[in-house]
Order: C-alpha cells, then structure tokens, then sequence
C-alpha cells in the first residue's frame, strides 16, 4: 500500500500539470498561461506613459543623444518625427534629465525677444512644474533645480526646487513662432538655445556645465508605440532604472510574473515573447475602446470635439495622484496612446481638443474631402493651429507636403468676416492650396486643434469651433 500510494503522489502533479483534472478544472499549465494574459493586458494599460518615454529616449540615444542633453528641431517638424501627436507649428526643445548622479539645471531665459511654452515631466509623464510666462518664472526666465527621488541635501538659493519621484524625465519646450516665415523660424530657433541645461555644480565650482543641443530635424525619430514584445522590452529598461513608486506597488508581482523584476533576468521575458505579441493588438482594442468613449461628453455640447480624457484627469497627473480614492490608470493608458506630456496647469499655456468624426459622426477618411470653419476671433493670445495625424499610430501622416495650418502659417486665406476655411483632403480644392492640409486616401485620420493662451471666450464657450463637414 505504501508502494502504491507513493506512485500515485509522484504522478499526480505530473498529471495535473498537464491535463484538467476530473471535475474539468483547467491544468495548472493553463492557469499560469491565462495569468500571464491578463497581466499582460494590464502591463500595456499600466505601463503606457512610461512606455512612451523610454521610447521617445530610445529615439534620442539613436541620433547619439542622451541623458542631461536637449534634443530640438531647428524647423518645424516634418512627417519624419514619429512621436505621438507633436506640435509642427512650433520649434521644440526637449531636455532629458537624468539625475541618477545629482541634480540637473534647466535654465529658461526671460520673455521678450520670444517666448517658451513647456512643462517639466517625470518619467511617468506627471508635470512637475510649467516653465516660461504660463509657469513659475511668469516670463522673467529662471533656474529650475530638478531633484533626484530621496534628496535630502539642503537646496541652494536661487532656484526653482523641484522633486521628481523619477530619475529620469524630460521638458517639453516650446520656442513658439509669430509665424512661419524662414526669418521667424531662425528668430525662435535662437532664443530656444538660450537655455541652458547642465549638472549642478558642486560646492566648489560655481561654473555652469556646457549645454548640448542635438539637431533632429529630417531625421528619422520614431517613439510611437508597439503592440507587441518591444513593449515589455521598452518596460523592462525603465522598471531597472527607476524607483518603485508607493502608489505602484501592486504591479511588482504581476510584471515579475512576466518577466520583468529590478536586478533580475531570468529569461521568462523572453519566453512570454509570442504570448506578448499575440495579446498587444487586445490591448490595443481596449484602449480605442475606451478613447472612443472618452469622446462623450464632447467639449461643446452637439459637437464631436473633445479633450479625450475625463475632466478630472489633468488635475490628477498635476498632483501625481494625491486622492486616495482615485487612480484612473485606464484614462492615463489613453491620454499617452494618443500623445506625450501633460502640463502642471491645462489651460494656462494651452489647451486642446480632438476630433475623429465628422459633423454627422462618421470616422475622418483621408480619401473624401472636408472643410473646417474655424470662427473670426479665435480666443488665443499667442496662435491657433490645426493638425493631422494619422488615426491609426497617432504619428504625422508619413509623406505629407506638410501636416497643419494655423495663425502663424504664413499666406492663410481669411474670408471677408475674418473667419478662415481650413481643408483636408488628399488634393488641394481649387485656388486653396494655402488653407489645405494633405490626408493619406488609403486610411483614416484624426485632428488636433491647438490654442495656445487660451482667452475666457473659449472657456465660457462663447467662441465655438464647429465640426468638419463632407464637401465630397
């Protein structure tokens, strides 16, 4: 008997590994697997905006760029900047800090000759702090002193101290354009490389570090994002950098399941491979799912433009998430499938609104042709613009002549009462080359519109932007 039961006890786990048992309980081989499926749809909805960083860092390491040097574009960006909704009407400046030797100085120079739009991001692409006239220097230019997780020295006179909870982080900055004329563009160009971004010095050195600028126009920059291995790829380099967060700590043992642990490769991150490959395009429905529903209630009441994400949900990546009770992580996994950064303070320095339906609510196709009324007075203090993107990576429509019109582009045709038409199709319609975007007929698209200092009006809704109608 004893030989027996010995038999059985050595055969059984054999047994249930392998196959379900006799109540038709799934085998143990299947639970694990059904596991990992649903950590990993939950890893592409928790993991997106760090995602989205590490691959837009990814991209500067290419062009031989990195940590603690400025990333810009010496034009405004063509179809070649891969990265998810980008402004083409501005000049960019992105600075990535890495503060895992000490703190890091980013230095925005005083309004006047132009003007910085921007925002300082942790790696999880919660604001720190707005920079220029919106943020807190107010436009007299200033040091802010990004501080490293756990800083515990006594900070120096004289800067703006900020606490990132993350190492590493970027600044979106925004060198903005009174137009788009060649003698503007180098105007904005000049006074963006005013900044000045450096280590801070030791005690014993009051001498400024060289800044390192790295020009990326027309070169290929590509961050959007992957539905498949190369995410968890992308995710395991940031979870080996960057400190586990309080409020995160519950994904430790679910990503570990997976195979990404801090100090640790044991190989099942690569195993799990086929398992991610076939799970990203799931995730990724999910996510259009819930983008498409983050569309109602629309911005003005009747109409398909929105800020797609809930009202609430700025204020939430502004405090890194204080309400206990609240930690929408499927609206962040939005937010950051559709674009990169958030601002401290939405609607100060700018403000947008998205559409991907028409005026009858049918999906935006780039093969039929469309006209966009935009209204005399645009409530803006700076400029107004409007962009294309294709719906499907979310990127500028690859070999497009060009992606937007707006205020600043030079040569616009206003109507008589100071309105402007602006067209979308995939020719020009007659005699409004100048007011015409090009859309790619073989897919669809989604617009972006962008106020940049937006006035009361467009608050209180007094100014309305309408829907795009079908003219063919």
């Amino acid at each position: 008997m004893a030989v027996a039961l010995a038999a059985c006890l050595s055969l059984s786990p054999s047994r249930a590994a392998d196959s379900p048992d006799s109540r038709g309980n799934s085998s143990q081989q299947e639970l694990i697997q059904r596991n990992i499926e649903r950590r990993s749809v939950d890893a592409f909805v928790w993991g997106m905006p760090a995602v989205n960083f590490q691959l837009m860092l990814d991209a500067f390491e290419k062009l031989g760029g990195g940590g603690n040097q400025v990333i810009y574009w010496s034009r405004p960006l063509n179809w070649k900047n891969q990265t998810l909704t980008p402004n083409p009407d501005t000049i960019y400046f992105t600075p990535f800090y890495d503060t895992r030797n000490g703190p890091v100085v980013l230095e925005i120079p005083a309004a006047g000759e132009g003007s910085i739009t921007g925002s300082i991001d942790d790696g999880w692409q919660n604001p720190l702090e707005d920079v220029g006239p919106a943020g807190l220097d107010k436009g007299s230019g200033g040091k802010y002193l990004i501080l490293p997780p756990g800083f515990k020295d006594k900070v120096p006179d004289g800067y703006f101290a900020l606490r990132s909870p993350t190492y590493r982080g970027f600044a979106i900055l925004r060198s903005n354009l009174s137009s788009g004329s060649d003698a503007d563009i180098a105007k904005a160009v000049a006074y963006g490389k005013r900044i000045r971004f450096y280590p801070l010095p030791h005690e014993s050195s009051s001498a400024a570090g060289e800044t390192h600028f790295v020009d990326a126009f027309d070169k290929p920059y590509d961050s959007t994002i992957p539905y498949d291995s190369r995410f968890f790829d992308a995710l395991n380099r940031f979870v080996q950098i960057e400190p586990w967060l309080e409020r995160d700590k519950a994904m430790i043992d679910p990503l570990a399941s997976l195979g990404i642990a801090k100090g640790k490769q044991d190989g099942a991150l690569a195993a799990n491979k086929a398992s991610f490959d076939r799970l990203g395009p799931e995730a990724r429905r999910l996510i259009q799912l819930w983008t498409e529903q983050a569309f109602v209630p629309p911005f003005n009441e009747g109409m398909h433009w929105a800020l797609p994400v809930p009202a609430s949900f700025p204020g939430d990546m502004a405090d890194h998430f204080a309400n206990p009770n609240r930690y929408p992580i499927d609206s962040r996994a939005v937010a950051y499938a559709l674009a990169y950064f958030s601002a401290k303070h939405l609607g100060a320095g700018q403000f947008y609104l998205v559409t991907i339906n028409d005026k009858n609510g049918n999906p935006l196709n780039g093969a039929m042709a469309y006209r966009l009324h935009v209204p005399a007075n645009p409530p803006v203090k700076l400029y107004w613009s409007v962009t294309a993107y294709d719906h499907d990576t979310h990127a500028l429509i690859k070999d497009m002549r060009w992606p937007s019109r707006g205020s600043n582009t030079p040569g616009l045709q206003k109507n008589a009462d100071g309105s402007i038409d602006i067209y979308f199709a995939p020719a020009a319609p007659s005699g409004k080359e100048s007011n015409w975007v090009p859309t790619d007929p073989h897919g669809e698209f989604e617009l972006l519109f962008r106020l940049y200092g937006p006035e009361k009006s467009f608050f209180d809704k007094s100014w309305k932007l309408p829907d795009l109608e079908l003219i063919k």
